[in-house]
């Protein structure tokens, strides 16, 4: 009697899965997809209702060849990819090559790779679902035929090597508009006045801010102050006081914890607290579902499936939870209700949201079986999961008017007296910084009617309006999703493509159009306006839904697009003038023959080069110089970008190479004028996450053993707690 065959994605799912089926199985691995549109030619027969030409990818012959072999052998084969579009694709065509009826039960699929999810799946087997599959291939061909049709219009009217698609187009401007915005915006003037004030004596002094004008019947009209005359206005009207209390509201509210992960907010969280790319997290959560070598355990998947739209919990998930919170914390944090999160549409709850899948596996009990980020962003993960379970944060509130000759404060103060589940989950902001015109949270003394404060202090202080800020991954996903934009497993490799294309660049964490970006995108919007349009592009996705649920035929879709757009590009390879680049000049002479020298543009970012090339061949890095000084010689520093990790930087001493060399280089910044008290070696200015502390730059150092013994101490005394 043969085995039966399971076939998966990666070698590390199959050695997970491997743990939880018997000798009667053989699990394998197709190693991502093994066919696709041919790169050579469109591979779409347009005139034969967009018939696609699939072949074996190259690199993947022997892995075709080794699965027909292990297929030959099989008394059964189970086809366990993804249960997503792109894992439903994979499975068909599986079922091509090996043939094997889609329509026998065939395919297996599981959120979670558990015993009991994966012994589940097996016991029930499914068609495979053309739905699905249709509806990826449908994207596939949609874009094969955009950028086969598109990219060559842009080699030829830009420049070579560019490319364009629908998800990254749409991508790209939604930064160009926001940067253009930030370019456009005119600040306007307007004053703010801050009264400090207090009760008594013996009473804590508390800050009110200027509201507005009461019109005499105790309704108030708020008042915004244009110029320093209106807030001159505001202040003589005050004088010296005093402020008298005209009302104090007291409450309560509670703050209830954000719903659990899906794919977008993952990215958007880990990009906001740990620094982490899109790509990168995306990439450390699937080796997190796959599965790890976890100590004494073996191969292990420590979380469920990570492209998911879907907030909805399983009930054994929710009890797991609150088993956990109940041992760590009490059975006062613990939410006593049903909470439920609800999804945005119903298509979106094929599968859970992202979870931990093993809850005897505490992120710091096995820290030592996972990689520095690994851990980050299990850690991320287990800690937003267990405290969507957790009670509300309960906060007293209450709010001070107070006035003076018709001039009416006020404030709004908040004391949390119960923590609830930021115990474990707080908030962590995109950008933390704060201006004086951001309305805190005041610590209001007790107050009662009628009572007079004593004006300790009044100013008026000077504001303009600001820009919207620049968009971060975080805020581009969180838009990308608002507007409808690609899905779950789209963001990621769209944000990298246009990184990678250089459309858009990155300036520490923020995204910023760039030259070649603008020029490709004001292109495609005055040439093919529905390819860059937000409202078409989403539609275009809502469709690709609708063929997934079986409520539109996947040629249809095309055959809605194509003909219209295949026209424009007919017109557009006419009508539109090659675009020439003026390359910007440094406004020095070539060192070597005296030519002009020039910024381009390599694989590397930008660098300066002769006019003359190439005839004469001078390049030269563009020189920045880092705050501080070198810590051998005391030279300037200057600030490199790693050809190998994108967006690392290093620095070395500006001697380096010269005739006087000095050869210093760090991955760290040395901090100036600063030396170890314990050792004598210069400090450096370490990061983790948006954190940035110093430290010793000596390895070897005393301080840095002390702390990694302190670190490893406190780990014992929790794990014998």
């Amino acid at each position: 009697m043969g085995k039966k065959l399971v076939i998966v994605e990666s070698p590390a799912k199959s050695k997970t899965i491997g743990r939880y089926l018997g000798s009667d199985y053989v699990i394998t691995a197709s190693l991502g997809h093994i066919r696709d549109l041919p790169s050579s030619n469109l591979g779409v027969d347009i005139k034969n209702n967009y018939k696609p030409l699939y072949i074996t990818m190259k690199g993947k012959e022997k892995v075709v060849r080794d699965l027909k072999l292990m297929a030959q052998d099989a008394d059964e084969i189970l086809l366990a990819t993804d249960p997503d579009r792109e894992g439903e694709a994979i499975a068909w065509h599986l079922a091509k090559v090996l043939k094997i009826d889609p329509d026998s039960k065939c395919r297996i699929t599981f959120n979670e790779i558990t015993k009991t999810a994966v012994q589940e799946a097996i016991k029930n087997p499914r068609t495979i679902n053309m739905n699905l599959a249709n509806a990826q291939q449908a994207r596939r061909i949609l874009d094969r035929l955009v950028g086969y049709e598109l990219s060559p219009l842009l080699w030829k009217k830009i420049r070579k090597g560019l490319s364009a698609g629908r998800v990254q187009s749409v991508a790209t401007k939604i930064v160009m508009d926001r940067d253009a915005e930030i370019d456009a915006f005119n600040p306007e003037e307007y004053w703010l006045i801050k009264a400090v004030v207090t009760p008594g004596k013996n009473s804590d002094k508390f800050v009110l801010g200027y509201y507005g004008i009461d019109d005499g019947t105790g309704k108030v009209k708020k008042d915004d102050l244009k110029c320093f005359e209106d807030a001159q206005v505001v202040l003589d009207a005050v004088g010296t006081g005093p402020l008298v209390v005209d009302s104090i509201k007291k409450g309560t509210k509670e703050r209830n914890p954000y719903p659990p992960f899906t794919t977008s907010t993952l990215q958007q969280e880990a990009s906001k607290r740990l620094g982490f790319s899109s790509k990168k997290t995306m990439s450390i959560a699937q080796q997190l579902y796959e599965g790890v070598e976890v100590a004494g355990a073996g191969q292990t998947a420590l979380v469920s499936y990570i492209r998911t739209d879907s907030v909805r919990i399983s009930e054994e998930a929710v009890a797991a939870a609150k088993k956990i919170i109940k041992e760590r914390f009490g059975s006062e944090y613990c939410t006593s209700s049903k909470r439920q999160y609800k999804n945005k549409n119903s298509a979106q709850d094929a599968h859970e949201a992202i979870r931990p899948t093993h809850f005897d596996l505490d992120p710091r009990a096995i820290k030592s079986s996972l990689t520095n980020d690994q851990y980050k962003l299990y850690q991320l993960i287990w800690d937003r999961f267990l405290a969507t379970q957790m009670a509300s944060c309960k906060l007293d509130t209450v709010t001070c008017q107070a006035s003076c000759n018709g001039r009416v404060f006020r404030a709004t103060g908040e004391t949390v007296t119960f923590k609830g589940f930021l115990v474990l989950y707080d908030d962590v902001a995109e950008d933390q910084t704060k201006t004086d015109d951001q309305e805190g949270k005041a610590s209001i003394p007790p107050l009662e009617d009628g009572m007079k404060l004593e004006l300790l202090d009044i100013k008026s202080l000077q504001k303009f309006t600001t820009p919207p800020p620049h968009y971060t991954e975080a805020t581009l996903i969180k838009a990308l999703e608002e507007y409808g934009i690609g899905r779950p497993s789209t963001y990621a490799p769209t944000i990298s493509t246009i990184l990678d294309r250089k459309y858009i660049e990155k300036d520490g964490r923020l995204l910023l159009i760039t030259d070649l970006g603008k020029i490709v995108t004001n292109m495609l919007s005055e040439n093919f306006s529905e390819i860059v349009d937000l409202s078409f592009t989403a539609e275009m996705e809502t469709k690709l839904d609708e063929v997934e649920e079986g409520k539109e035929e996947w040629e249809h879709v095309l055959d809605g697009f194509y003909p219209e757009f295949n026209t424009q590009i007919k017109a557009a390879q006419e009508s539109i003038d090659k675009i020439t680049f003026e390359p910007e000049k440094t406004g020095e002479v070539c060192p070597q023959c005296g030519g002009e020298l020039l910024y381009k543009e390599g694989r590397y970012g930008k660098f300066i080069a002769c006019s003359n090339f190439p005839e004469c061949n001078f390049t030269q890095n563009i020189v920045v110089y880092a705050k501080g000084t070198c810590p051998k010689c005391g030279s300037g520093l200057l600030v490199h970008k790693s050809k190998k990790y994108r967006n690392k930087t290093f620095y070395t001493c500006d001697k380096k190479g010269s005739d006087s060399n000095c050869d210093f280089i760090s991955w760290d910044l040395p901090i100036d004028g600063k030396f170890c008290p314990e050792c004598g070696s210069y400090m450096i200015l370490k990061h983790f996450g948006k954190k940035a502390y110093p430290r010793c730059s000596n390895k070897d150092c005393p301080t840095n053993a002390r702390k990694t013994r302190k670190s490893s101490d406190g780990k014992k005394k929790k794990d014998e707690e």
